[in-house]
Parts: structure tokens; C-alpha cells; sequence
């Protein structure tokens, strides 16, 4: 039987599109830049080989072929703006529009009470843990696994959006959180979570406080995919992994009310929404 994909709202889809004109590739050689892209975004653009670049204080890295890649927060205004120096060492400067989303409230409900306010002898097990996860996502390679269209983990209802605003209801009072930092996908318990796209396992840990089964996959320049709540992780640290290669399984460790995958992205700490990238499809 096929899973239908679900379908977007109206404001989303549009943002989609608009993710999907920022990474389009245009001629070899030629250098484009979006006009515009949304909050959580993705962008890849072209530059001429031997071009340095730069975005938010950081000196990006550019390919062979003068492809770069950069994140989009959430909360960013526009706009975005970058500065190229060219191969000739002529200067250039390119401004691209923020677009806004709307960042509905999601109210949870189920999770075990103890992940939502943690008593304060676990506190300082999670910031070890937390910081365990950033170090893993400051990695900085110059392979290129990101170029690839990437593809759905598993198929199922999308259940949780990026960014919106997360509160927690626990015996019967709300609970505020930190906006969803990715994407949830309901699925039963033990479906197969396959790879979106190629890169190498940098960090492997089936029981986080938070997250539970944990798993970070580094696509090359800074780009990286996180999936939780595993109920088992078939990868270690370090291996090669391809798209559609089976990582693990689908569980309810951690935070959770109940089976999904979280996927989240991140181009190293910006967190960016995954639902964009597969506008590609």
C-alpha cells in the first residue's frame, strides 16, 4: 500500500517553493544566488571555483565546482547577507531576502512528566549530554554528501513541524519549551529509518535523557541530520553510510508520547527545518 505525503498549508508550500528556487543548480560556472528564502532554509548556491565566502563571521567552504552551503534559523530577519570575494579578488556583497513563517503552538500530551521538568540531580546529566551532541555538529568536512537530493527516512503523518512552539501539559498545567527544533513522522514502533542522504556517523548513543536512541549523521560542510528517540541504531560512529541505508528503528525513548521519528538538521548550531529540503522531490 502507498503512504500518501501529507499535504502542506498554503503558507508552507510556498516557502517550499521558494527553498526549491534557492537550490536549484543553474549552469556550471555560472554564480546564482536566491532572491529570497524562507526561515529554516537550506541554501545552496554557486559560486566561481576559487572564490572565498563568507556568511555570518564564518568563512564557508567552497567546492571544486564553487558550490556553498548555509543555514537560515528560524528566528533570522533579513537580510541574509554574504560576501564573495572572487577568484580575480574582485569584492561583491549579496543581500537575500528573509521571508517569515508562522510558528504555530503544538501542546503535548503523554510524555513522561519526569523529561518535561527534570528533578535538579539530572540537570547536569543532560547539559553533559547536550554538549556531547554540539560538539558532534561542529564538525566541518569538505565532503559533499548535502549536494544530494534527499529523500524521506521512513514514510508516515507528519505529527510535529519545525519550529513551532512546543508546551508540555503535565498533570493538567502547560509547560512551556523551546520551539520543535525538527521534524516528527508517527510510525509504528521498529519501522526501519533509513539515511536521507550519504555521510558519516559522528555520534551514536541509545539512551539520552531527552532524546533517547540518538543518532547524528554529517553530510560535509557543516551540515548535519539528527534522528531520536530510536528504539535501536544499527550504525556506530564513524561508519560511511549511503542514502536509503537502514540506521535504525522507530521508537518512544526519551521525551515522547508515543512512536515517531525526529529528524532535525542543522548546518553546525543552526537548527533548519528537513520538510524544506525535501521540496526538491
Amino acid at each position: 500500500m502507498t503512504t500518501r505525503r501529507p499535504r502542506l498549508a498554503p503558507v508552507l508550500a510556498a516557502a517550499l517553493l521558494l527553498a526549491a528556487s534557492a537550490i536549484a543548480a543553474p549552469a556550471p560556472s555560472v554564480p546564482a544566488w536566491p532572491r529570497a528564502v524562507p526561515q529554516g532554509s537550506l541554501v545552496v548556491a554557486h559560486v566561481e571555483p576559487g572564490s572565498r565566502v563568507t556568511f555570518g563571521g564564518r568563512d564557508l567552504r567552497v567546492t571544486a565546482r564553487g558550490e556553498v552551503v548555509f543555514g537560515i534559523g528560524r528566528d533570522a530577519r533579513g537580510p541574509a547577507e554574504v560576501d564573495v570575494r572572487h577568484a580575480d579578488g574582485t569584492p561583491e556583497r549579496i543581500a537575500i531576502e528573509v521571508v517569515a513563517r508562522e510558528w504555530p503552538t503544538e501542546r503535548v500530551v503523554g510524555v513522561p512528566p519526569k523529561t518535561v521538568e527534570p528533578p535538579p540531580e539530572v540537570a547536569e546529566r543532560i547539559r553533559r549530554e547536550q554538549a556531547r551532541v554540539v560538539a558532534a555538529r561542529a564538525r566541518d568536512d569538505a565532503r559533499s554528501d548535502f549536494l544530494a537530493r534527499f529523500t524521506w527516512p521512513l514514510q508516515g503523518r507528519i505529527s510535529g513541524r519545525f519550529g513551532n512552539q512546543r508546551v508540555y501539559v503535565v498533570d493538567g498545567h502547560d509547560v512551556p519549551k523551546s520551539p520543535h527544533s525538527g521534524m516528527d513522522i508517527a510510525a509504528p514502533e521498529g519501522t526501519p529509518v533509513k539515511a536521507p542522504a550519504g555521510g558519516i556517523v559522528t555520534f551514536v548513543d541509545a539512551d539520552l535523557y531527552l532524546t533517547g536512541g540518538t543518532l547524528l549523521i554529517d553530510h560535509g560542510h557543516g551540515v548535519s541530520s539528527n534522528f531520536l528517540h530510536l528504539l535501536r541504531i544499527d550504525v556506530k560512529a564513524g561508519d560511511r553510510v549511503e542514502q536509503g541505508e537502514v540506521i535504525g528503528a522507530v521508537g518512544k525513548t526519551g521525551r515522547a508520547s508515543g512512536p515517531h521519528l525526529h529528524w532535525g538538521l542543522n548546518w553546525f548550531d543552526t537548527r533548519l527545518d528537513p520538510l524544506l529540503l525535501l521540496a526538491r522531490d
